[in-house]
């Protein structure tokens, strides 16, 4: 089933959300919200990812419209991802309802 939007979330090192959410504006996101957060693997999973994790994070959150989802993905990881120092992850799910879009049948209800 496809979605009329996705919920993009990304996860950086702290003090880089405002590295991705310029990005994501310059490839048409319209906001985000930006979260903070921990952190936390075992050493097996850093040797694995040829990583270090650093306990500090940032967590940003973008709804986008489906269609635009994978240029704000590609502007992200260019700034923010693995290979910078912000050592960003970012990924989307599908998103099924919104408060302000409601299918018919559930305003009803």
């Amino acid at each position: 089933m496809e979605t009329k939007f996705e919920l993009i979330m990304c996860i950086v090192n702290a003090g880089f959300s405002q590295n991705v959410m310029a990005a994501a504006r310059k490839a048409g996101a319209r906001g985000g919200s930006i979260l903070r957060g921990r952190g936390s693997a075992n050493p097996e999973s850093e040797e694995f990812f040829n990583i270090t994790i650093q306990p500090d994070k940032e967590v940003i959150l973008i709804l986008t419209a489906s269609d635009g989802k994978d240029k704000i993905l590609k502007a992200i990881y260019k700034e923010s991802g693995l290979t910078t120092d912000a050592n960003g992850i970012a990924f989307s799910i599908p998103v099924e309802r919104t408060t302000f879009q409601m299918p018919k049948e559930l305003e009803e209800e």
